[in-house]
């Protein structure tokens, strides 16, 4: 017997392999949302999506956190036709017409109020436990931001003014325990969460929760928006959400998603900005945009079609052989990939 067997033999922990054989360390299944860009910051690539473990997506009120929690929500539940969500809900402002209104059958849910974070933590903590790997589970947590200590719960009832010095502590042991659970368990966990300012000359958005939520997530997005007009009228909102940790894209990069107030979420939101960025689509002119209709992968000669305006550059048609048989994947993940090279440089 080699000592390697012998040391597997010897284990109490039933799932020890070997480190090529580690089920925990397979090929990362990711699940496609419906928009391009979102998938684009959630793994680097235009065909991925959501990874499991732990997601947060953070930023000040109004600004459709929520909603990119349910769309990566109905991803999941489109790849896996048996899945089913456990929904922790702290904030009460999703009401089942508008998850029906993203796509998602509230049938599906599981949903549980919790008023305090070891609400939170015994709950999950209990489902996790009887969660097996194979198990179709997406946990969504809405939110971490503003949710009290059972502590300051219990200050308030007994008119105690005394500063919660628990809150931090609380939220950090909830994912120290479930982080190992939810790996194992090979399922995801999206976080809703709030962003405050830093204090000093040039304030940053710093996301709330402390070290542990952070320390856990495999993805932290902090969002910021800005009005999306036509004719000095509002129709919705440009969102970008900033990589504040990954570990599939470059830190600090941006990822433009526009949500209209009629229509939503278009499949092609903002993947406009990245192609002109790659090349694959050009501006003559203002308000124009011309699209790659042919590529020599070996030449690196392109041709480009007819200037359209960007009403038209949301269409099928103008994206389909960007999309479908140019480049373009491999022109954004080299973007926005993080490195798989060595890690260690041998030169002498």
């Amino acid at each position: 017997m080699s000592l390697l067997n012998k040391l597997l033999k010897n284990s109490k922990i039933k799932s020890s392999a070997s480190l090529d054989k580690s089920i925990f360390f397979n090929e990362n299944q990711f699940s496609p949302t419906d928009n391009y860009v979102l998938n684009i910051a959630l793994s680097g690539s235009m065909f991925g999506g959501l990874s499991n473990g732990i997601t947060q997506f953070a930023g000040p009120s109004a600004h459709f956190k929520t909603l990119f929690g349910l769309v990566c929500m109905k991803g999941y539940l489109d790849k896996y036709k048996d899945a089913i969500v456990l929904y922790y809900d702290t904030e009460f402002g999703t009401t089942p017409d508008y998850v029906h209104a993203a796509g998602i059958d509230p049938k599906r849910v599981v949903h549980t109020p919790v008023k305090n974070i070891e609400e939170l933590k015994f709950d999950m903590i209990n489902q996790l436990e009887n969660i097996s790997r194979g198990d179709h589970v997406f946990i969504f947590i809405d939110s971490i931001g503003n949710i009290a200590s059972k502590k300051e719960v219990d200050d308030a009832l007994k008119e105690n003014q005394a500063a919660d010095m628990t809150r931090a502590k609380q939220l950090k042991s909830l994912f120290r325990m479930a982080t190992p659970y939810i790996t194992m368990s090979d399922i995801p966990c999206v976080v809703v969460n709030h962003t405050y300012q830093e204090m000093g000359l040039f304030p940053k958005a710093i996301v709330s929760g402390g070290t542990g939520a952070y320390y856990s997530s495999n993805s932290i997005f902090t969002i910021t928006r800005s009005q999306e007009k036509v004719s000095n009228e509002i129709r919705g909102y440009k969102f970008t959400l900033t990589s504040y940790k990954s570990r599939f894209v470059k830190e600090k990069s941006k990822f433009p998603v526009t949500v209209l107030f009629e229509g939503g979420i278009k499949p092609y939101s903002g993947l406009l900005d990245i192609a002109l960025q790659t090349g694959h689509v050009r501006k003559p002119s203002n308000g124009k945009y011309e699209p790659l209709i042919k590529l020599d992968k070996e030449t690196g000669e392109m041709e480009f079609g007819k200037p359209v305006s960007e009403r038209l550059s949301h269409k099928p048609e103008f994206w389909d052989y960007i999309i479908n048989e140019s480049n373009f994947d491999e022109a954004i993940q080299k973007m926005y990939s993080l490195g798989t090279g060595n890690l260690i440089n041998d030169a002498k």
